[in-house]
Formats: structure tokens, sequence, C-alpha cells
């Protein structure tokens, strides 16, 4: 199994700036359209593969602990943990998915589970290939735009493509900025923000007010989720800014039965205004608490 490190000359170490840099010399050196030796064009496309990978922190970390194998389609690495080719089938935002009706047929990605490696190229150096400009065509990209929850949920929409209308499958999971490669065209996805609902990859983040007497005594209060409402337990003395984890109440992963996790941040609520017993009862938990 190719290691990435190797492939692009870094150790596991390595900065981004690093990376960036390592990248840059390799891709150069080993671009097809420069170099015409036979091993070129595969010696390309591992070396975007590894950087694709390297160059983003959440793959990297998967990629330290799992191996090459999470990133390949079927591949063996989680296996029996609702990962490997499910998940990493297409990499983390270039989901897998086909067409529904009319016709369209499966297809399956060109690249192995990775990006295009000339696309990665092209937006690494922010030009296309200056050793062939006419080596390929562009791409058609259309863009939808769908609710949060039809992100989370998945859904099916219908659109113009090439002048005919066809319904297009989103698959469960995906966030603002994926895209989604076709047989002959890209869709580039942007997901509307949720009200209350924070969403930083398939984790959600949610701000849950409790009261004062809550905070210091415990007691369990009720707050939303993707799949509805669950009680939850407050420990006693929580502070403001203390957070809690829900494992699985996140968004789950394209393709893939793997769900991220909920954080509930706690905030204190202080009332604007209290009733002269209570503000006997706070001037009593004062003097105790020898403040």
């Amino acid at each position: 199994m190719a290691d990435y490190y190797e492939i692009l000359g870094v150790s596991k170490n390595a900065t981004l700036e690093e990376i960036k840099a390592a990248y840059r010399k390799q891709a150069l050196k080993w671009h097809p359209d420069k170099n015409k030796s036979p091993e070129a064009g595969e010696r390309f496309k591992e070396i975007n593969k590894a950087f694709e990978v390297l160059s983003d922190s959440q793959k990297r970390e998967i990629y330290d602990q799992y191996g090459a194998a999470a990133f390949e389609r079927g591949g063996a690495a989680g296996a029996g943990q609702g990962f490997g080719g499910q998940y990493y089938q297409q990499g983390p935002f270039r989901v897998y998915t086909n067409f529904s009706g009319g016709d369209f047929e499966d297809f399956s990605f060109d690249f192995g589970g990775f990006s295009d490696p000339f696309e990665i190229f092209e937006q690494f150096f922010g030009f296309s290939s200056p050793f062939s400009r006419s080596r390929r065509q562009r791409r058609d990209v259309y863009e939808m735009t769908i609710t949060f929850d039809e992100a989370v949920k998945g859904t099916e929409k219908e659109m113009v493509i090439k002048g005919e209308r066809k319904k297009i499958k989103i698959p469960a999971g995906v966030d603002d900025g994926t895209r989604i490669r076709f047989s002959n065209f890209d869709l580039r996805v942007k997901v509307k923000p949720h009200l209350f609902f924070k969403r930083e990859g398939q984790d959600i983040y949610l701000e849950k007010e409790i009261s004062y007497p809550t905070a210091v005594l415990g007691g369990v209060v009720e707050t939303p989720t993707i799949n509805g409402q669950v009680q939850v337990k407050v420990r006693p003395g929580t502070v403001s800014g203390s957070i809690l984890r829900l494992r699985g109440y996140g968004i789950p992963y394209p393709n893939s039965s793997r769900r991220g996790d909920q954080y509930i941040i706690f905030k204190i609520k202080i009332p604007e205004k209290v009733s002269s017993k209570a503000k006997k009862l706070l001037e009593e938990l004062k003097k105790e608490i020898g403040e």
C-alpha cells in the first residue's frame, strides 16, 4: 500500500507549507505533458492523491490512523466499523451518487475515489497546465441550492441539464461546497445555513440555555437534535461554556452508516429581573458560599 508521505518526500511531522512545497516540486516534475516517461501518468495521479489527503487536516488524521486503504474504493481499512469504501469511497468532499430515471445510467468514479488530478493541479497553481493548454476540456459545472435538512437526510431534485430536465439524487450528508461528479458534468452543492444548528464537517454544535439553579444543582433538560428532541443530563456545577457530546447524533457520512456527533454548549441564563423572594434566596446563597 502506498505511503503518501513517502510519495511526496516529506516526514510524518511535515507542516502544511512543507507539504505544499513538496507537492509543487513533484507535480511539476511528473506532469504527463512535461514528463514523457511511461510511469509519469500513474505517478502524477499518486502525487495528487497524496496531496489531496495530507493537505487536509481531517483526512490526514484518518490516514495516519487507518492508512491509504481508508481512501480506496472498497478499501479494507475500517471494515466492520462503517468505514473504508463507504465514507471515503470518493473522498469526503467527492460524493458518489447516481441519476434515477431517464437515460442516465450508473457510473463509477474515474480516479479511484479521488478528485481529477489535473483539477487539483490547476486549483493549486491557479492556472491550467503550463505545458499544454489543449490537453483537457473543461467539464460543465452546475450548481444546486438545498436546505440544511435536505443536506442531512438526502433529497431528489429536478433540474435542467444540457437542455433536458433530469432528476438528480443527492445523498444524505453532503456539505456546503460538495462537488458531485457525474458522467459528463459536475454538480456543486450549496447548503443553506440552519437557524440554530452550526455544522463543522459531520458534527453539529448547538448552544443550549439552562437556568442558574439547573447549572448549580444539575438536572435533565430537553434539547433538539436533527432527529427530534432528546433529554440530556446536566451535571451539578456546570459552568457556562461546558460542552456535552452526544455520540452518533450528528450528520451521516455520504454513502455510509457512520455518523458524526452533536455537541451541546451550555449557556447559563441569567434573569434580567428577579422577585424579592428570589433576591433573598440569592443573598442567602451568597453568604453560604462565602462571597
